[in-house]
Formats: C-alpha cells, sequence, structure tokens
C-alpha cells in the first residue's frame, strides 16, 4: 500500500516539474541578454570573423575567415598549408562548397536547409524563422553547471539540441545529425571563452567531434559592419 501511495506521488510530482521548466522564449531571452542585449544585436547588420582552425590530433593547422550579411548570405574560406583553400556560401537560394581537394559543388535538400541556418545573422534571437517548433525538454550538468536542453526542430533537417547554462544564460554545448556529402554525421559543437567583441559577448573557442575526428577553432577578431568583398 505505502508502495502504491508513493508511486502515485511521484508521478503528481513530474507534471509540475514540466511544468517549472521555462520557455524556449524565456531561455533565448536570457542568452540575448547575457551576451549583448537585443538592441546591440540589431545594430549589427553584417560581420567579418577571422581565426584559426587546429586538428591537434593530425598536426594541422589552418586559417579562417567567414563573411556574412543580412539577411541571410556568407562567405567563408579555410586555408590549409600543404592541402589547399577551401571556399563555401550561400546567397540568393544558392549553397555551395569549393574544394582544392573534393572541387566545385552545389548543396540541396538537407544540406541546402542547413546551409540557410548556419548562414541567418543572429540566428539563435530568431530561431523561430528557421524552426518550426522549439522545446525545453530537461536539464542536464555539463561541466558541473546546470543547463537546460532545448530542441530545436527545423522544417527541413534533422533535429538540434542546445544547452544554455541556467544561471549565465549562454550557449555552452549543441549536438544534431548534420548533412553532408557523405551522409548523415553526428556533430557535438562545445563553446566557451567568450569574448566581447563590438558589444556582444562571442564564444571565442569550439570544439567540434564528428565522425570520429576533433577539431577546434579559436576566434581572434570580430568587426562588425565592415564591408564585405563583392
Amino acid at each position: 500500500m505505502t508502495r502504491r501511495f508513493l508511486l502515485a506521488a511521484l508521478l503528481g510530482v513530474v507534471p509540475a516539474l514540466a511544468a517549472d521548466l521555462p520557455t524556449v522564449d524565456q531561455i533565448i531571452d536570457h542568452y540575448v541578454e547575457a551576451t549583448g542585449g537585443k538592441a546591440a544585436y540589431e545594430k549589427i547588420h553584417s560581420e567579418h570573423v577571422t581565426g584559426t582552425l587546429d586538428f591537434a590530433a593530425m598536426g594541422i593547422k589552418g586559417k579562417i575567415e567567414r563573411w556574412a550579411a543580412e539577411p541571410s548570405q556568407y562567405y567563408a574560406t579555410l586555408d590549409i598549408a600543404g592541402i589547399g583553400k577551401t571556399e563555401m556560401g550561400y546567397t540568393d537560394g544558392v549553397a555551395w562548397e569549393k574544394s582544392a581537394v573534393l572541387g566545385v559543388r552545389v548543396k540541396s535538400g538537407d544540406e541546402l536547409a542547413q546551409a540557410v541556418r548556419e548562414a541567418t545573422m543572429h540566428a539563435t534571437m530568431n530561431w523561430k524563422r528557421l524552426y518550426e517548433k522549439g522545446e525545453t525538454v530537461g536539464v542536464e550538468s555539463i561541466d558541473g553547471e546546470d543547463c537546460y536542453k532545448v530542441l530545436l526542430t527545423p522544417r527541413e533537417g534533422k533535429p538540434e539540441t542546445m544547452y544554455f547554462q541556467k544561471k549565465s544564460g549562454l550557449a555552452v554545448k549543441s549536438t544534431t545529425v548534420a548533412a553532408s556529402q557523405m551522409g548523415d554525421v553526428p556533430v557535438e559543437v562545445i563553446v566557451s571563452n567568450y569574448k566581447d567583441f563590438g558589444g556582444i559577448k562571442v564564444p571565442a573557442k569550439t570544439v567540434q567531434k564528428a565522425a570520429g575526428q576533433e577539431f577546434s577553432i579559436t576566434i581572434e577578431n570580430v568587426e562588425y559592419d565592415a564591408k564585405a568583398p563583392a
């Protein structure tokens, strides 16, 4: 009898705990405020990012550069000594990639939809433009910090899970299954070392794990509203 009452009590607690979770809008609003505020974001219409990439296990290093402009245009390069230059971009509905190793190709399907999300300025703040729905699905501890776990389902492509620290509001991790020319690839991205660039806090370090490989990106500079090349 006691066990039955205990089970009933626990079942009664579950909806209450779920109700205590903040909405995705509340979590994103906290993130926006923690990284600079909506007004600061709305002043920015383009950006120029430079940094380095490091495949530590393979001893490979490279330079990265990325231009982005509203509403969803971008051009990025990765230059690795001894391997060559890779270029990619999105504009006017076309996503493309030009690799010194694999040549030139135009992306389609889930890869195209993924490129649109990557190209959209202030994508996290404007998540409703890119995702059909968002849900706060729980709380998980990451490096000793409780984080809200947010599931975002795009109109096309695989769902993405993002983790935001409860206290700071900062995004610290995301996971998804990314589309690539080699098929679907599980990807985990961990971001850290937030730095202030022109009034916006940006994670200066990113570690990405995919297909058994791991590499890190270090952002050296972010310049806003710089004139992009043609």
